[in-house]
């Protein structure tokens, strides 16, 4: 019998002993050697949580409860979510302690860390473990990422060699931003600016593998500098929306519940149920679709400094508790209906907006425009027209009425940890350009739908942090909770500004193929393989002997012939 850590006597319908506790751990020890995920640090957790829960001196008697299976040292025994209590309260009673628990080390070990990498591939290849689990078995989360790399590259018969993995962070990242790693991809980020943006000067962090894009949009900025007020923006609009779909049974009990919505005091009641799931949220309005049987309530929420999308769904979410006591018979049928609409290019984004509504507005000496972008402003409003709102208006697009304006958006969506998906939405926008009275260029983004936040996401991320601190805006604004996502947004709709004044000035010039020519192609022969020379014999398996006759002209009755040995035939 293994001797156990520790012995301790308990009223508990029996008196507990060393040898009824040693019986335990062989049992705990023959149930788990059945489900592949046995070791002895396990056994001995389980069993220090039986003693803790029974042994401390507390005025309850405890009825324990066990469910064995994989344990995660990293639960709390409060996380209902994850797994139920270990034990339930009954009937007080005074519990006599014979002896005093011991003192737990928090750090426990996970069922695999005593275990070879190569004893963890072969679960892993023999379908007995599932990779996506290893973080749950491995307490070192590069260790569970390196075997996982292993599995995959066995899997795929290709290598990960040149996608690196060590030194990450992967705690940050489990539970929260990516599933089943197997590394990370370092993307170059350059930087524009100064931006002149509000009477504030801005360097801006861009992720990009396209080159002469930072080139162009930083040359922007320098066009911006030369305008005595720069470049200003305004927030015109800040909400995030969610829109479930509902279904009654007949169509006047769908507009009864439509009509009942439309109600100032019933909306009131859903405004307190929805601020009820949040500390920053605030439901602004829900915008009604009733079709037949059907209704969708567009939820429409500030969120603060969080994009929000996750937290609009929660609040929606409660009101529609709340409207179900009301109309029982009402059947969600999702809590997205497409109508929100989120990663989609759609007209009610363009026509309502969501997220933030931006506008960015500067206007530039014509001195300028003609030093610096080597053109006029006739040509740059007579392109830009033609190009943003004639061409794109034929193409049938939706809020595409610009050059470029998903470039610079991307760029710094990754650089700033924001979800590139949402580059859908979040780069729709309309540049227009104007002569002044005084012959300056007057130019003006628009944009409707832009998705960011300074919490959540991918924002606490180091790399993408140290870009948003760079910015003066990472975190939550404790004094005003939202500005700085709205200072994000701004900065955004600004350098896509600089994007378009560069762009649309090179297009004007017949520029832009050369630019990228000269600038955006490697000088770098990045395809060729060094092969080593062909062994002779090698040489010969790939040529062949040609055979040439043709008629003799001194002899009519001959034939002249001709080998040639050809090599490496096509």
């Amino acid at each position: 019998m293994t001797n156990v850590p520790f012995s301790v006597a308990f009223r508990w319908g029996i008196m507990a002993t060393s040898d009824w506790v040693s019986s335990l751990e062989e049992d705990f020890s023959g149930l788990l050697k059945d489900s592949n995920c046995y070791s002895k640090n396990l056994v001995n957790e389980l069993l220090l949580r039986v003693a803790k829960k029974v042994a401390v001196g507390s005025s309850q008697a405890r009825e324990v409860h066990f469910s064995v299976g994989e344990d995660n040292s990293e639960d709390s025994e409060t996380d209902a979510s994850r797994k139920s209590s270990l034990c339930s309260d009954i009937h007080k009673q005074d519990v006599p302690v014979a002896a005093e628990a011991p003192v737990l080390d928090q750090k426990v070990e996970k069922p695999m860390d005593d275990r070879s990498d190569e004893a963890v591939l072969e679960l892993l290849d023999s379908k007995k473990l599932k990779h996506r689990d290893l973080e749950k078995q491995v307490s070192c989360k590069e260790r569970a990422v390196a075997i996982r790399r292993t599995h995959i590259e066995r899997i795929n018969g290709s290598s990960l060699e040149n996608l690196p993995y060590k030194d990450y962070d992967y705690e940050k990242i489990h539970g929260a931003c990516c599933e089943n790693p197997i590394g990370f991809v370092p993307l170059p980020v350059g930087c524009v600016g100064p931006l002149k943006l509000d009477g504030d000067f801005i360097t801006v962090p861009m992720a990009t593998t396209e080159g002469t894009l930072i080139a162009s949009t930083n040359r922007g900025c320098r066009v911006i500098e030369g305008s005595p007020e720069g470049v200003k923006a305004v927030i015109l609009d800040d909400k995030m929306t969610r829109a479930p779909m509902v279904e009654f049974g007949t169509c006047d009990r769908a507009l009864e519940f439509y009509l009942y919505l439309k109600e100032a005091r019933n909306f009131e009641i859903c405004k307190r149920e929805f601020a009820s799931t949040t500390k920053f949220g605030r439901l602004v309005n829900i915008d009604l679709e009733l079709i037949g049987t059907k209704v969708i309530l567009r939820f429409c929420a500030t969120t603060g400094d969080a994009m929000g999308m996750n937290m609009v769904s929660k609040g929606a979410n409660k009101v529609l508790e709340y409207l179900k006591g009301k109309f029982p018979d009402m059947d969600t049928l999702t809590v997205s209906s497409n109508y929100c609409a989120d990663k989609k290019a759609t007209q009610v984004n363009w026509m309502k907006g969501r997220g933030k509504t931006v506008q960015a507005s500067c206007t530039i000496p014509k001195e300028t425009i003609e030093s610096v972008l080597k053109t006029s402003v006739d040509r740059m409003v007579e392109v830009g027209v033609d190009k943003c709102l004639l061409g794109s208006t034929l193409a049938g697009t939706i809020g595409g009425y610009n050059c470029h304006a998903a470039n610079i958006v991307t760029a710094i969506f990754i650089a700033t940890g924001q979800d590139p998906a949402q580059v859908v939405s979040s780069s729709m926008c309309i540049t227009t350009l104007k002569k002044t009275l005084e012959g300056d260029l007057s130019i003006c983004c628009k944009m409707n739908c832009l998705e960011v936040g300074t919490v959540g996401g991918g924002t606490f991320l180091d790399a993408q942090k140290s870009n948003l601190e760079m910015l003066k805006c990472w975190g939550s604004n404790a004094r005003e909770p939202g500005d700085n996502a709205k200072r994000l947004a701004k900065i955004i709709c600004a350098t896509v500004l600089a994007g378009e004044l560069s762009l649309l000035a090179a297009q004007c010039t017949h520029t832009l193929v050369s630019s990228h020519m000269n600038y955006n192609r490697s000088k770098l022969n990045l395809y060729e393989v060094d092969k080593p020379k062909p062994t002779r014999a090698e040489d010969q398996s790939f040529s062949a002997t040609l055979r040439i006759e043709r008629p003799s002209l001194k002899n009519s009755g001959r034939k002249d012939a001709m080998e040639v040995q050809c090599s490496h035939l096509l």
